[in-house]
């Protein structure tokens, strides 16, 4: 038998429950977090509870009153019956503003810790995900998590509350009716299991729709320009229409689900509403009740049934919020970026901010998780007042290689390291000393790994446009929130944007629009690398940063960059060699390693170009 029950508590754990149970504790992380605000909102629900079942009393003695089986002041009687429902008027609006006060606030709150731990989250694991589910979840999803975590468990306790105090004034008044309020629970129970597994999918394959027409809608609203280039209106309504038509099939398909469910629930609680009828007339007949005992038996036996479904209702709730929960559990529980080394940085960024920081990389391997092997081997090294380049085919890893230097993807072997600007001594990663090998008071700042938190080391021009809407100086003071104009006119003019930025209407105050619509590509290139300047990081990664600028201001930008007296590394990423002369060395991705090329190499490619 103890074998059976054990067997039993594992399949539950296993199944479909255990994965409920694990999705409702992680909500609890975020409920615990409101008690306070849940106590408050359960004692004004048990209030109201209260003050409606005084209501169904002082109902009773005024039906009895008016029909003679009872004495009393009718007045008086009648006096106490409004004032009760205004009372209960009273509560309920303001039970409805706390609730949509405190469902904001714990809505807000619940949302910016979410958003604040999806950012965290490892780079390379979050873009399995379409941009459009990432939005539904972080936006549909965390609202059912804040209404369920306010609403759920209150509600459960005032439907209980509610249930069981109006069950106690049905026996204390006649024992008799007790057994209508229990009539159509079976059927609700045996709905409730037969459902379950039906509603979980329910909740799962609409969840799956939502974020699939969220990411249709917000790849074709930003691709607006690539759709009419191509002529692709007719083929992107016709998707749309399509998907629409999905969505319509899918949610009539719930709704016949709905349907069926609320037309038995309703036959089974207009039955016991008959019922209760049926024997209050019989009570009042053989003279056992009153007229107004029967009323208040009525008013109860439909309290009773309308909480036994609100309680029946709780079963989809909680199913709804655990398909949530576990969509929500699916980006929070991926793999962390590691931001603890933030002081042993920021140490050694004092200690060589006046030099300057060099790059190493060392026989660095990376490949990715289809096995594609980008990298085996690779090593280079730039240091400050250099410009040093990448080059290669597209595709062949310029960029997976700037992606790893940021720590954005993570290597499978080798070394990447910050070091101080130590004549130009290469460094590896076994120099450097972990936080292991040290004590706290004799930490090393001679070299570093690459980790997350190098990452306020550098500043990293991307390629395409990523300006965002806004003004020029907004987007300016993203990275330095205290710039001055100056500053920044003196950024724009060493990334040759100030040329035609002094000719706008508005200059620095002038609005950019999204996706840095309202200026040319080479423009919007030409703010990118001004705004990464106004940083002032010690190292400049340029993933392609100048491909749209012509070959006289590229170099021109690049030699402002350099002639700073800022001990600046710059490394760039091209497939342009029309710069390559002004570098300090040009490595070549071949044979998936860095090879550095030589003078007569690099004249060759300048040529063939």
């Amino acid at each position: 038998m103890k074998q059976k029950l054990r067997f039993l508590i594992g399949r539950v754990k296993a199944g479909r429950l255990g994965e409920m149970r694990r999705q409702t504790i992680w909500i609890y992380q975020y409920a615990k977090h409101y008690w306070l605000t849940m106590i408050f909102y359960t004692l004004l629900g048990m209030v109201g509870t209260v003050v409606a079942l005084l209501t169904s009393l002082i109902s009773r003695d005024l039906v009895d009153i008016i029909t003679g089986r009872q004495t009393g002041e009718i007045v008086k009687t009648f006096s106490l019956m409004i004032g009760l429902n205004v009372g209960t008027t009273f509560l309920n609006q303001l039970s409805d503003y706390a609730s949509a006060y405190l469902s904001m606030k714990v809505d807000s709150e619940i949302k910016a810790d979410i958003f604040s731990k999806i950012l965290v989250t490892d780079w390379e694991s979050l873009t399995t995900y379409h941009t459009g589910d990432l939005l539904t979840r972080w936006g549909s999803d965390a609202s059912a998590i804040s209404n369920g975590v306010l609403n759920f468990l209150p509600n459960a306790i005032i439907y209980l509350f509610r249930f069981i105090s109006a069950f106690a004034m049905v026996i204390y008044y006649d024992p008799s009716f007790a057994i209508f309020a229990f009539l159509g629970m079976p059927v609700s129970l045996l709905l409730s299991k037969t459902l379950l597994n039906r509603m979980v999918n329910n909740n799962k394959r609409s969840a799956a729709m939502g974020a699939k027409m969220s990411g249709f809608n917000q790849e074709a609203f930003s691709n607006i320009q690539t759709i009419k280039a191509f002529d692709l209106i007719h083929l992107y309504v016709a998707r749309l229409k399509q998907l629409q038509k999905e969505y319509i099939a899918m949610k009539l398909d719930f709704q016949k689900m709905s349907m069926g469910t609320s037309l038995l629930l309703s036959t089974v609680a207009l039955l016991v509403s008959y019922a209760s009828y049926g024997w209050g007339i019989y009570r009042v007949f053989t003279n056992a009740i009153s007229y107004g005992t029967m009323t208040m038996f009525l008013s109860l036996s439909g309290t009773l049934t309308g909480t036994l479904h609100n309680l029946t209702s709780l079963v989809p709730t909680i199913i709804g919020l655990t398909t949530s929960a576990g969509r929500l559990m699916d980006i929070i529980e991926m793999p962390r970026e590691d931001y603890s080394q933030n002081e042993e940085v920021d140490a050694f960024f004092e200690a060589h901010k006046e030099h300057g920081i060099s790059l190493y990389v060392d026989n660095l391997e990376y490949a990715y998780n289809n096995g594609t092997q980008v990298f085996a081997g690779a090593s280079l090294e730039a240091h400050p007042h250099e410009v040093v380049a990448l080059v290669g085919p597209s595709g062949e890893g310029k960029t997976t290689m700037i992606r790893l230097i940021l720590s954005l993807m993570r290597s499978q072997n080798g070394a990447a390291t910050l070091g101080g600007n130590r004549g130009h001594h290469s460094l590896t990663f076994s120099d450097c000393k972990s936080a292991d090998d040290t004590d706290s008071d004799s930490k090393s700042t001679d070299a570093i790994p690459l980790t997350p938190s190098t990452r306020k080391l550098f500043s990293y021009v991307p390629q395409g446009n990523t300006m965002f809407s806004g003004t020029i100086a907004e987007n300016m003071r993203n990275v330095k929130p205290n710039a001055t104009e100056e500053e920044i006119i003196d950024v724009l003019k060493l990334s040759c944007a100030w040329d035609f930025v002094r000719k706008l209407p508005d200059g620095i105050d002038s609005k950019i629009k999204e996706r840095g619509g309202g200026f040319s590509e080479g423009q919007a290139q030409r703010l990118s690398i001004a705004r990464a300047l106004l940083r002032h990081s010690p190292i400049l990664l340029l993933d392609e940063a100048t491909s749209a600028l012509d070959v006289a201001t590229e170099r021109k930008v690049l030699r402002n960059i350099m002639a700073d007296d800022y001990p600046r590394t710059c490394i760039v990423t091209t497939h342009r060699p029309s710069v390559l002369n002004i570098c300090e060395r040009v490595y070549a991705i071949r044979d998936k390693k860095c090879v550095i090329l030589n003078e007569e190499e690099i004249e060759e490619m300048v040529k063939g170009f």
